[in-house]
């Protein structure tokens, strides 16, 4: 074979298949309605810029409004962007394009969730779909927005007890 006839060999990740870890289930695709947060145990995550200097008041603003909807609370945590590094164009920026968080911060999340057996993880911050799946698998339980949560409730009515 001659060298301007050789195959093109794709490079890069996402040409193949992932590999499956023995003794892993697959994960479950999320279902494409949101779950419902009525009566659901919550642990609600907030993804701020430094420049917002009140979220503090957007995260109670979130709780109370899931908990008018039936949900509990049972933990709350917030990644901050742009406090100790990253620059000013970054801040408005996500950590990662496929979990918004940190790694660390999504460790801890997941430690969150397992601890307080989470039904789900509402984020304040709206999140892409790739985002969606990729927390769901990571964090054990099933991942929405807020926007996502506030209205699946309203056509739902809330989940029957």
């Amino acid at each position: 074979m001659r060298q301007h006839e050789k195959r093109h060999r794709p490079r890069g990740r996402g040409r193949r298949p992932a590999r499956s870890t023995p003794g892993s289930a697959p994960a479950k695709p999320p279902s494409s309605s949101p779950p419902s947060v009525d009566g659901a145990r919550v642990v609600l995550v907030g993804y701020f810029s430094a420049k917002e200097k009140d979220f503090g008041a957007l995260m109670d603003s979130a709780a109370w409004e899931l908990a008018a909807r039936g949900a509990r609370i049972v933990g709350r945590l917030v990644q901050r962007r742009g406090v100790s590094d990253g620059g000013v164009a970054k801040m408005t920026l996500p950590f990662s394009s496929r979990t918004l968080l940190r790694s660390g911060k999504v460790r801890e999340v997941a430690a969150a969730c397992e601890e307080a057996r989470a039904d789900a993880t509402v984020f304040v911050t709206p999140l892409t779909e790739l985002q969606r799946r990729t927390l769901t698998v990571r964090l054990g339980c099933p991942v929405l927005s807020l926007g996502e949560a506030l209205d699946a409730n309203r056509r739902t009515g809330g989940m029957p007890g």
